[in-house]
């Protein structure tokens, strides 16, 4: 696994950098402080305040809440953060997603609700907005599209 490739969003400079490659198998809840680079299995939840790296091999059956994530691998469930989210070419989301920001790269596969919260917090009850499936998104009402798939 190169981490030079999954460590691509500007995150704050940490000095603690929690790494679990892919062959950790985890059944239940996933819980860390800074950030971590997760490239295994997990079925469950992940539960978090810091930046999260979901890398190519990275499977996670359940719910993902943390500060800002990165997808590459595959999410089946739904993605609350509150600032950014990141699907990369290589990643597959089936779930909903709700962010302050949310990026999808050309490649990504995405079948679900987004919800863009120009507030401070994406479980606050601001603005609905929707996330245009390619780039940046941009202020607007809530998506209610059902599947959206980018392909190169």
């Amino acid at each position: 696994m190169n981490l030079n490739n999954l460590t691509s969003f500007a995150a704050e400079p940490s000095s603690t950098k929690n790494v679990l490659a892919n062959d950790v198998e985890i059944h239940g809840t996933l819980k860390f402080e800074n950030e971590l680079i997760f490239d295994g299995k997990l079925d469950g939840e992940i539960i978090s305040e810091g930046f999260l790296t979901l890398g190519k091999n990275a499977q996670v059956k359940g719910e993902v809440k943390t500060k800002a994530v990165t997808v590459h691998g595959t999410v089946n469930g739904n993605i609350t953060v509150t600032e950014r989210c990141e699907l990369k070419a290589s990643s597959q989301l089936n779930g909903d997603l709700k962010a302050m920001r949310i990026i999808i790269e050309e490649g990504a596969t995405f079948i679900g609700k987004s919800e863009v919260t120009p507030s401070k917090t994406a479980s606050g009850s601001a603005h609905r907005t929707t996330a245009p499936a390619s780039a940046q998104a941009s202020a607007a009402e809530p998506s209610r599209s059902k599947s959206t798939s980018l392909a190169g």
